[in-house]
């Protein structure tokens, strides 16, 4: 008969990606986990695979969870730009809160820690920036549609580039201590918009 499981793995999956995301991967061991997670070595691997398994469902836990207002945001019947402009501040603002500064976004840190070296994270981290991007630029073809966009602007590059902005926001929003950094920076990127 098969033993039933001692733990939730959801709360212990919740509970690894809280510390991925605090530690980041490479700062936290096997003995972290069992630590944290309050269960044995051998139930995470039964249950979740190896440490690199583990992160990675941490990775797609935490994409579920996504901005959940930026696809509402930039769906609105209605002007677009001014929805455009509205993410772009919010996440600015939200860059350079306490939690932020603590720490930054799973996506972004995960891009400077291990994609240029980790095929799955760094399929993940595209996928997550697909996510922003594509929302960016409907938002900006439908700008441009009802004229609030000058014809002669790319909405795709302009998409591209808000997302590069929000992933530099992000990491200075997490190092840096003076807020306005962060926000001149949107407020310079967003007047490409006019």
């Amino acid at each position: 008969m098969a033993r039933t499981k001692e733990f939730d793995p959801e709360a212990a999956l919740q509970a690894a990606l809280e510390l991925f995301w605090q530690r980041g991967y490479e700062a936290t061991s096997m003995a972290d986990l069992v630590e944290h997670l309050g269960i044995g070595r051998a139930s995470i691997y039964a249950t979740f695979g190896n440490k690199h398994e583990l992160f990675l469902k941490a990775m797609d836990r935490y994409a579920e969870g996504r901005d959940p207002l930026l696809l509402a945001e930039l769906s609105q019947p209605g002007p677009a730009l001014p929805a455009v402009r509205a993410v772009v501040r919010r996440m600015a603002q939200e860059a350079t809160s306490l939690e932020a500064r603590l720490h930054g976004c799973l996506i972004t840190n995960t891009a400077a820690e291990l994609a240029p070296h980790d095929p799955a994270a760094a399929r993940r981290v595209e996928i997550s920036w697909e996510h922003l991007e594509t929302p960016l630029h409907s938002a900006l073809v439908r700008a441009q549609a009802q004229g609030e966009l000058p014809e002669d602007r790319d909405p795709r590059a302009l998409a591209r580039m808000l997302l590069v902005l929000l992933q530099g926001i992000r990491v200075v929003g997490k190092a840096s201590s003076d807020p306005a950094r962060v926000r001149d920076a949107a407020e310079q990127a967003l007047s490409l918009l006019d």
